[in-house]
């Protein structure tokens, strides 16, 4: 994949967390840290795909093929690379083309993942043509240790990369020395049991190979190259192939595609006293008569007969790749949403609903002052709060928090509001009504035979009505007098309205009353409370009569003062209706 495409993936990446963060409910500061978070991995990522380009500097002496090139590109490792690549072997990677492929030389296994790293950034629609060929000489090894871990070291690397996706083919590649048949490839491939042997473009079985017409000594040379084939091949399945699968590795890279071998004269490191030496003594007890070293620069073929063999895998465009990989990490982002989203709406709901529930739970009460009346208002105030969130929902469209299409909380508002509208306050009770309370005082212990003036004992009477009277400060108090039906009319009227006004007075300066506070009132004989025809009637129609009317404020008495010491009240009045008409305090009378 290229520069620039991963770099567009991880921008991508870090838009979709960032969309998500608006999603999924955060504290302010919480939201901040996770967004900056985000940022610095993107951009870190971008940097890292940037700088990887420095890494490509093991291979930009080499000429690559284009990018449109679909033959398999083979990395090999191992035994025999001299003889391959010519030079001295080093760590630098090396290429040769031909014409069914391209081979890579890895010096070392270990540097196998980093040179495929490379090539796929630098040619990413190679993906699919890579495949490894590791080369196992049998006459170059003498320690059977250091073989195993050379093999175990190459399938462990080999298996890091399959880890990463890229299918990386194996090819097991032996070069004997032998004077028996050369130019031709032997190889067992995966899942057969027997060797094809491919000759001058050709496939063909033993039996098939050994009719072929040829003189003696070449028949000859067939019959000893089938045999050290068989004694070959039973030396890597003893020395080599276990070492593939075994299951002490972490991660092992699996057994070879294709097992192949051929014969070269002159084998590059060839040793006396190697691993094969040793085996086909202990086997056969003959010796290896083609055994001496050999120059270091005898140049071996490369197995181009069985590149055909290696599948090339259809290959993925890196943009198609790109847009896969894009596709896959929006589908991630959108669950995440979707699961955010479905599970705040049932936090929703399920706040909302204890909310009607604790409401409901709470029974009606019918006074104010019951325990349960603070309980359901405060129930109803949470359920107000309740009710103004999914009204603002429905008017202003729901937060991206809840939406996406699983919005559940309509369901609940025309509830929420019904229960509301429903809701009823307990009746106040009503005051008990106040009526007036009249104060009867009786002339004969106030006033002297036909006189308006008070007598001195006629004190302590008036202090008690006026204690009653300043009981219920600020209303009105209506004093009239009465008479019985002796005398004429107007006598008894203007009497009874002086008697009403001497009242008046004493109460006015002894209490510190308002003028405006009094009405006074004289009535006469018109208003008797019994008969005038006994002399017990007339006594009780001779009375002064104190009512306090209802009318809160009518007026409003002055605040004690240094001087100004009231009576304290000890009891209380109901007030009725307002008085009428003052009077004079100053009017002959008659005697009555």
């Amino acid at each position: 994949m290229t520069l620039k495409l991963k770099q567009g993936l991880w921008l991508w990446a870090g838009a979709l967390a960032l969309m998500l963060l608006v999603i999924i409910p955060l504290g302010g500061w919480g939201r901040v840290t996770v967004a900056m978070i985000v940022v610095g991995c993107v951009a870190l990522a971008c940097v890292r795909a940037a700088r990887q380009r420095q890494l490509l500097g093991s291979v930009d002496n080499l000429t690559l093929p284009p990018a449109a090139y679909r033959h398999p590109v083979v990395m090999v490792c191992g035994d025999g690379l001299a003889g391959l690549f010519g030079g001295s072997c080093t760590d630098h990677p090396a290429l040769r083309l031909t014409e069914q492929g391209c081979y890579l030389r890895v010096s070392r296994a270990e540097q196998l993942p980093g040179l495929i790293d490379t090539v796929m950034a630098l040619r990413p629609e190679w993906g699919g043509q890579l495949s490894v060929m590791f080369i196992v000489n049998p006459g170059e090894h003498s320690d059977a240790a250091v073989l195993a871990g050379q093999v175990r070291t190459f399938s462990y690397q080999a298996g890091l990369i399959r880890k990463r996706g890229i299918a990386l083919p194996l090819i097991l590649v032996s070069y004997l020395q032998s004077s028996a048949s050369k130019e031709a490839w032997f190889s067992w491939e995966a899942g057969q049991g027997h060797c094809n042997i491919r000759q001058a473009g050709a496939c063909l079985m033993p039996n098939d190979w050994h009719r072929l017409p040829a003189d003696n000594a070449t028949c000859t040379l067939r019959l000893q190259a089938s045999i050290q084939l068989n004694s070959a091949a039973a030396w890597l399945d003893e020395y080599v192939l276990p070492h593939f699968a075994t299951r002490e590795d972490r991660l092992p890279a699996g057994l070879p595609l294709v097992c192949a071998s051929t014969f070269v004269s002159t084998l590059p490191g060839y040793m006396t006293g190697n691993l094969w030496q040793q085996w086909l003594r202990g086997k056969t007890g003959l010796l290896d008569t083609d055994a001496q070293v050999q120059a270091l620069d005898a140049p071996l073929p490369f197995p181009d007969p069985l590149l055909n063999l290696l599948p090339v895998q259809a290959r993925h465009l890196p943009m198609r790749r790109a847009s896969v990989i894009a596709l896959w990490l929006f589908a991630v982002a959108a669950i995440v949403a979707l699961t955010s989203s479905a599970w705040q709406n049932t936090l929703l709901l399920r706040q909302v609903s204890d909310d009607l529930l604790r409401y409901a739970s709470i029974a009606p009460t019918e006074r104010r002052d019951q325990p349960e009346f603070a309980l359901r208002e405060e129930a109803l105030s949470v359920l107000r709060e309740d009710a103004v969130r999914l009204d603002s929902y429905y008017r202003q469209g729901e937060p991206l928090a809840l939406g996406l299409g699983l919005y559940r909380g309509e369901q609940l508002r025309a509830g929420l509001l019904s229960t509301i509208a429903n809701h009823r306050q307990p009746s106040v009770a009503p005051m008990p009504a106040r009526t007036a309370r009249t104060v009867r005082l009786d002339s004969l212990s106030l006033f002297s035979s036909a006189s308006a003036q008070l007598k001195p004992e006629s004190t302590k009477v008036l202090i008690d009505a006026l204690v009653g009277i300043k009981a219920q400060p600020g209303w009105l108090i209506v004093i009239a007098g009465h008479t019985d039906a002796v005398g004429s009319d107007e006598h008894n009227l203007q009497l009874s309205r002086a008697r009403a006004a001497a009242v008046r007075e004493w109460m006015q300066r002894m209490g510190g009353i308002p003028d405006s506070c009094f009405a006074v009132q004289g009535f006469g004989k018109s208003q008797p409370i019994a008969s005038n025809d006994t002399e017990a009637g007339r006594q009780a129609n001779r009375r002064v009569d104190i009512r306090l009317v209802p009318e809160v404020g009518a007026c409003a008495l002055p605040t004690a003062g240094a001087d100004v010491h009231p009576p304290v009240a000890n009891a209380a009045f109901l007030v009725l209706r307002k008085g009428a008409s003052h009077g004079n305090s100053h009017t002959p009378v008659a005697d009555r």
